[in-house]
C-alpha cells in the first residue's frame, strides 16, 4: 500500500518531487501568508486585478488593441495565486506551442499561402466588379443631396 512516503524519501535523498506534482503556492510576500485574513485579501486583489486585465482584453478583440495578450497576461496574473489558474495557463501554453509548431509545418504554411492567394484574388475580383457595374463614388464627390 502506498501511503507517500516513498515521495518523502525521494525528497529527501535529493531527488526532488516531479515539477508535475509540487503543489501550487501563493506568491504572495510571507508577511501576508502569514496573516489567513491579510492574505484572504491578497487573493480577492489578484482576482480583481485579473479579472479587469482579462475584460479588457474580452473589450479589445473587438475594439483595437492586443485583445489576447491581455487575456493571458490577466491569466498570469490569477496564476500567481489560483492553482486552477496555473493550470489553465500551463494548458493553453501547450496549445499554442503545438499550434505555432503545426503552423511552421511546410505543407500547413504552403496550404494557408494558396488559401490567402486565392481568397484575395476572388475578393480583387468582387470588388472589381463592383467598381466596374457602380462605379467609384466618395461622399464628398456627392452633388445631389
Amino acid at each position: 500500500m502506498n501511503t507517500g512516503s516513498d515521495r518523502e524519501t525521494n525528497e529527501s535523498a535529493g531527488g526532488g518531487a516531479p515539477a508535475e506534482e509540487t503543489p501550487h503556492v501563493s506568491k504572495a510576500p510571507a508577511f501576508i501568508k502569514a496573516n489567513r485574513s491579510l492574505h484572504l485579501s491578497w487573493q480577492v486583489g489578484v482576482f480583481i486585478v485579473g479579472l479587469a486585465v482579462i475584460g479588457a482584453g474580452i473589450a479589445m478583440l473587438v475594439l483595437p488593441g492586443p485583445g489576447w495578450v491581455a487575456i493571458f497576461a490577466g491569466l498570469a496574473i490569477w496564476a500567481t495565486e489560483f492553482a486552477w489558474a496555473h493550470l489553465v495557463l500551463r494548458w493553453t501554453k501547450r496549445k499554442v506551442s503545438e499550434a505555432a509548431q503545426k503552423a511552421l509545418d511546410p505543407k500547413v504554411r504552403r496550404r494557408n499561402i494558396i488559401l490567402t492567394s486565392v481568397g484575395l484574388v476572388i475578393a480583387g475580383a468582387l470588388i472589381g466588379f463592383y467598381l466596374w457595374k457602380y462605379g467609384l463614388v466618395l461622399p464628398w464627390d456627392i452633388k445631389d443631396q
